[in-house]
């Protein structure tokens, strides 16, 4: 394989994307999008997310296309964002608050939800204890400009350090919280059923919400209703590097899929 798509084995992004505990960033930038009242209502009136019975094939896609753009070739990764920016050109979704009628293409909320990713996999990442100085932090953000070009954002929309990172953060709380509409759908999220397959994993999912919950700045646990205390940080934190430490000691070919585990071959090489 000599394509190795937008990121590459010399990437911050593939050496973190790897690691079976970003499967709790993944939740958690589910979670930082929720607080954007249009990024949320788009996803409640034209998405299966919050159905409980469609919440899994949802899932599925979604990983997949996180997946595809990870590790695809570049016609693969192009090939999925034409798809994705089709999907978003082709939707709208009323806002109760102005009256307005808005498109689920539009980059404010793109740009929120971009950076909800990008926030919750690099904060998740390195409490979780994954080795990543300051400078591969600042990497990591911006090679992710790439990845919001495929949906439609141009690189430079967005932050591409730590810092600029944060300060997008800070300047959007002002607009951020959690409308109330989508109180009902999140409550049955929690119990989605499983594929028959994956049943027993079922009483973990709980557990798994609860912790990416806690995983949340403060503010935003605030805004979701949820305690927010530096006890319950440094909860969050030792249980996510618990967490690491124990999945670390299962064997690679059972622990990472099969594109992270050529990606570690690349990377090896």
């Amino acid at each position: 394989m000599s394509d190795y798509g937008i990121f590459g084995p010399r990437s911050v992004t593939w050496r973190v994307m790897g690691e079976p505990i970003l499967l709790v960033g993944g939740i958690r930038a589910l979670l930082m999008q929720g607080l954007h009242p249009r990024a949320m209502r788009g996803v409640l009136q034209n998405s299966a997310l919050m159905d409980p019975n469609e919440a899994w094939s949802r899932f599925v896609r979604t990983t997949e296309f996180v997946r595809v753009r990870t590790y695809g070739t570049h016609a693969e990764v192009e090939r999925a964002g034409r798809r994705v920016r089709k999907i978003h050109a082709s939707l709208t979704a009323h806002d109760p608050d102005t009256g307005e009628t808005y498109r689920l293409d539009e980059p404010d909320a793109l740009r929120w939800v971009h950076v909800g990713e990008v926030d919750s996999y690099l904060s998740v990442a390195r409490r979780a204890g994954v080795r990543l100085s300051d400078e591969d932090a600042d990497a990591f953000v911006a090679e992710w400009r790439r990845a919001a070009e495929v949906v439609g954002l141009a690189g430079d929309e967005v932050p591409g350090s730590v810092a600029e990172l944060r300060d997008y953060i800070e300047a959007e709380r002002p607009r951020l919280r959690f409308v109330p509409e989508a109180s009902h759908p999140l409550r049955m999220s929690l119990n989605a059923p499983l594929p028959l397959l994956l049943t027993p994993l079922k009483p973990a999912l709980p557990a798994l919400t609860l912790l990416s919950f806690a995983t949340l700045p403060r503010w935003a646990r605030r805004l979701y209703g949820l305690p927010a205390t530096p006890v319950g940080d440094l909860w969050a934190t030792a249980t996510l590097r618990t967490l690491h430490t124990g999945i670390g000691l299962v064997p690679g070919h059972v622990l990472h899929s099969p594109a992270a585990r050529r990606a570690r071959r690349m990377m090896a090489a």
